[in-house]
């Protein structure tokens, strides 16, 4: 199912977004390209745990996440937050924000349960296409031995009979 700009367009003005980050400037930057294409619920907060707070008061739509932040690091959260046993929103779309691209790096994040990956500098256009993809395509949220996530994309394209090996083989993910 294909959404046309209108549906778009009142799905973003209807989204909760919580933004984590310990750059205020970024947090600044981030909610003003946020804005700029049509999200008005916008949730800051300066560091992990103040996000994971922001979490469990607000029930966002989409978290969008800093790698490295001191303390409660990017990935330190999302696994905190991929816990359904503890964690009251396990499943909400989570796109990591980082300045290191490196493919060890976005391996990680896909390995933890991250639905999207955004490089900075970030573009308005990147993301935009970031927050339609988990606003109007959203996939499918597995849980396979130590991993609970996200349907990874090659899954979800031909679901696989046995789920634990190919999420065991998401290393080999090009």
């Amino acid at each position: 199912m294909t959404m046309d700009s209108k549906q778009i367009a009142e799905r973003f003005a209807a989204a909760k977004v919580v933004v984590v980050d310990d750059e205020h400037y970024m947090r600044k930057v981030v909610r003003t390209m946020l804005m700029s294409i049509g999200v008005r619920q916008v949730h800051e907060a300066p560091d992990g745990p103040a996000g994971l707070d922001v979490i469990r008061a607000v029930a966002p739509d989409v978290v969008i996440l800093d790698c490295q932040m001191p303390g409660l690091d990017g990935p330190a959260f999302v696994r905190i937050v991929r816990s359904p046993e503890t964690f009251p929103y396990p499943d909400v779309p989570i796109i990591m924000l980082t300045g290191h691209g490196e493919r060890s790096r976005v391996v990680e994040a896909v390995k933890i349960g991250v639905n999207e990956f955004l490089l900075k500098p970030v573009s308005v256009k990147a993301l935009q296409d970031r927050m339609v993809s988990v606003l109007t395509r959203p996939r499918e949220v597995v849980r396979s031995g130590d991993y609970y996530g996200p349907l990874p994309r090659k899954m979800a394209a031909a679901i696989h009979a046995d789920n634990d090996q190919a999420i065991a083989n998401l290393s080999a993910v090009n």
